[in-house]
Order: C-alpha cells, then structure tokens, then sequence
C-alpha cells in the first residue's frame, strides 16, 4: 500500500463531506446561497485563525517569505475558490432545475472519470489497473445512487458540468500543492468562494432590492440550522477542504479522485446512523463494490522481477 497515512486523511475528508449532507439538510434554512456564502465566511476566517496561530509557534514551514510567494498562495487560492465555486454552484443549479438528489450525487462523482481524462490533455497517463478501478467504483456509484433508471435530461447536464468544475478543482490542487502552505490557500479559496456567492445571496436569498434578511434571521433562532452552518463551515469546508490539498501533496490526484467519492457511501451510512433511513441491498451493494475497488486502486503493483 502507498502513502496509507495521506489516504487515510483522504478517508476522513469523504467521511465529514458525507456526514455533511445531514448538515446541509438543516443548515438550508438559512437559503441555499446564503448557507454557502455564510459557511464559507465563516471558513476563511477559522482558517485564518489556525494559521495564525501555527505561525506564531513556527509550525507553518511553506509561509510566505516575500511578495512572489504571497502572490502564489493567493494565486493558488483565488483559482481553487473560483474551481469550488463553480462546482458548488453548479450542482445547487442542477438540483434545483430537477435532478434528483441520488441521481445529481452519481452524476457529481463523474468527476473520478473526467480527472484522468482532463489528465491526458495535460500529459499525465493513467494505469491501466486505476482505469480498471475507475469502471468498477463508477458501477457501484451507479448502484448506489441511481434507483429509477437512468437517463439524461437538460438538468443533468449541468450537474455532469458541476463534476467537470470538481475535476478543475482537484487538478488545480495538484498543479499548486506542492509550493503552498494548504492552510492558507484553504483560507483564500473560501474567502474566494464567499465573495463570489455574496451576489447570487444578495439577488436570490434576500430579493435584491427587497432585502428581505427574514429567512437568515429565523434560521439563527434555529438550533438546528446553527448546529448545521457550525459543521458545514467548521468541518466540511475548513477542516475537509483542507484536509484534501494536505493529502493531495502526496496522492495522485486520480487516486485521489477515486479515494474521495467515498462521500457517496459515507452519506449514506450517515443517513442510515443519523436519520433512520434504510438501506436496501442495493446500496449495501454498490457501497461494497466501491469500497473494493477502491483498496485495490491503493494496492503498488512492482513489476516481476526476472
């Protein structure tokens, strides 16, 4: 096995973005934009926070030394937060335009095709054993999301354009990781990331030039959707995002791509342990194959020795 503690982390993060759809769920009481803009806010200024404090007792070894790499963390942060964006975005959009929830969650983790095929275009091969293991998870995605046919509408296009904005953002980490403190440019990207949802809470969920702010001030007197903003802001974006550009320093980003959609099977599981809902054999199913192929696609294969 290759790099098991970077995988781990990879691990964690699709756990809390799984968990995170119960969240999501609560914290929509805020409006959709308006969760997205507050959450990300919130975020930037969490991260903000931590490094901070780790450059205060020199534990931060990429900072910034001078203007070139400044401009490079908020190079690097502007280009994932406009990546995120998009991608968030798109895939509200979709929804909102008819795509069912299991059906926009399959169609999103398309992104574990269009990586290595983004890949290509920019002269990085894939093995022939990780495409192996891209079909396999792509079928138990399938098994596990989709459960009345399938069939693309006009809608879906746009969630299939929301896994193409994931893939850009995963490859976008891959290009800077390497040269950049991940917490800094986990703090941009979603200061990045709030200023450029702040229009669309500003047109959709206040109804510029109404400004009506009832919606926002009511979900605050929600424990709830306090409870679901706090894990969205603190958990999904600042901790998870984060935990993605750590573990993207030493994973393959189709690996990488493969790793995280575990999201689908942990919200599932979340689901299941939080909010009573069954599972039926099918989803057990597709979650097994998944994860299957997934350990495989960890598995370092050395050629034979003659």
């Amino acid at each position: 096995m290759a790099n098991l503690g970077y995988t781990f982390l990879l691990i964690l993060t699709a756990a809390i973005w799984g968990s995170g759809f119960v969240a999501q769920i609560e914290g929509n009481a805020f409006g959709p934009f308006a969760f997205s803009c507050i959450r990300c806010f919130i975020a930037a200024g969490f991260l903000a926070l931590v490094f901070k404090i780790l450059d205060a007792f020199g534990k931060s070894p990429r900072r910034p030394h001078n203007r070139k790499e400044a401009l490079l963390h908020w190079k690097a942060g502007f280009f994932c937060g406009l990546a995120l964006c998009t991608a968030m975005n798109l895939q509200q959009l979709g929804m909102f335009l008819g795509t069912p929830a299991g059906k926009s969650g399959f169609l999103t983790a398309c992104y574990i095709l269009l990586v290595p095929v983004v890949s290509l275009f920019l002269g990085k091969r894939t093995s022939i054993k990780t495409w192996i293991c891209i079909a396999i998870t792509t079928a138990g995605l399938y098994l596990l999301c989709v459960k009345d046919g399938f069939s693309i509408e006009l809608s879906d296009s746009v969630s299939l354009l929301c896994a193409l904005a994931f893939s850009f953002h995963i490859l976008v980490i891959d290009k800077f990781v390497n040269h950049v403190d991940p917490i800094r440019v986990s703090a941009i990207q979603f200061l990045t990331i709030g200023v450029l949802t702040a229009p669309l809470m500003i047109v959709f969920d206040l109804k510029f030039p109404a400004m009506d702010f009832g919606t926002v001030i009511a979900a605050f007197g929600n424990p709830y959707a306090i409870a679901g903003l706090a894990f969205a802001a603190l958990c999904s974006s600042g901790i998870a995002y984060t935990l993605q550009i750590v573990a993207q320093d030493k994973i393959n980003p189709t690996i990488a791509s493969l790793t995280m959609s575990l999201e689908s099977v942990f919200a599932v599981l979340a689901g299941w342990a939080i909010l009573g809902e069954q599972l039926s054999a099918r989803e057990i199913c597709g979650c097994a194959i998944m994860m299957v192929a997934i350990v495989i696609a960890q598995i370092k294969i050395s050629p034979a020795s003659s």
